[in-house]
């Protein structure tokens, strides 16, 4: 079986549902708080994506009040996005988001007319792949993240999104 340590640096969509699915479910106590996030590269064409763009994480408040996308701008602050104001087809289309320096530094001078004061997410438990977990559920997109545990301070997230033929993983450690 491949470890969580040895599939972080790259590997296909199938090794990291393998890995996914032995991983034991999380309650909702166990997301409170800010998570640092970082990718799971599988081949997906998002890999490294929100990286290039400055993506921090997510934060946690309550079942009812998450921040789920958060970001550093070029200041580094640390800055929570609307994601609503992001076109849902940028995740479900073939095109080819630029993953350069120069497109994050854009993304970074966008920042203010995408930022928000109001949490854009909520938390729930949902069964997925067989069981039980914490999920987090966009409340403007259909857009379900379903978290497992690899240990106390780390998960792994799978983006759970209609007309995305490859799911997409990530990391998230607690801050």
């Amino acid at each position: 079986m491949n470890t969580f340590e040895s599939l972080q640096a790259g590997t296909t969509t199938e090794q990291a549902l393998a890995l996914y699915d032995s991983l034991d479910p999380v309650d909702l106590d166990f997301m409170l708080g800010r998570w640092y996030g970082s990718g799971f590269p599988t081949q997906h064409r998002m890999d490294g994506l929100l990286e290039a763009y400055g993506w921090y994480g997510k934060e946690f408040h309550d079942n009812d009040q998450v921040d789920p996308m958060l970001f550093k701008n070029g200041n580094d602050q640390i800055i929570c996005i609307n994601p609503e104001r992001i076109p849902l087809w940028l995740l479900t289309s073939n095109f080819p988001a630029p993953k350069s320096a120069l497109a994050g530094r854009f993304f970074s001078a966008l920042m203010p007319l995408l930022k928000t004061q109001k949490p854009k997410a909520h938390l729930r438990m949902t069964e997925f792949r067989g069981k039980v977990s914490a999920t987090m559920i966009y409340n403007g997109h259909p857009i379900h993240d379903v978290f497992r545990k690899v240990d106390d301070n780390t998960l792994l997230g799978m983006m759970d999104l209609i007309g995305m033929t490859q799911p997409f993983f990530f990391v998230l450690k607690r801050d």
